[in-house]
C-alpha cells in the first residue's frame, strides 16, 4: 500500500480544532528537524503518524512530533 493509499485510513477522522492545532504543530516541529531536501514520503509518514497518535487521544505536541520521528527513524528506506 503506498502512503496515499495509508491517509485513506483517515478519511473518515474527525478531530476538534484545539487538537488540529496540536497536530499541525507537532507536523511543523518534526519536519523542522529533517534535514534538506524534505522527502514528501518523509512528510507523509509523519502526518500518518500524527493521525494514528492523536485518533488514541494523545494532545501533547512534543510527544506527538517524538512518536512521529520515531516512526519515521524506524522506516525502511527512510
Amino acid at each position: 500500500m503506498t502512503p496515499v493509499g495509508d491517509m485513506k485510513n483517515f478519511s473518515n477522522a474527525a478531530f476538534a480544532p484545539d487538537v488540529i492545532e496540536a497536530m499541525t504543530a507537532a507536523l511543523g516541529a518534526a519536519v523542522a528537524t529533517l534535514p534538506e531536501p524534505v522527502h514528501s514520503g518523509h512528510v507523509d509518514t509523519i502526518a500518518q503518524s500524527i493521525l494514528r497518535t492523536a485518533s488514541t487521544g494523545e494532545r501533547n505536541v512534543a510527544v506527538l512530533q517524538r512518536i512521529a520521528l520515531m516512526e519515521l527513524s524506524l522506516t525502511p528506506g527512510t
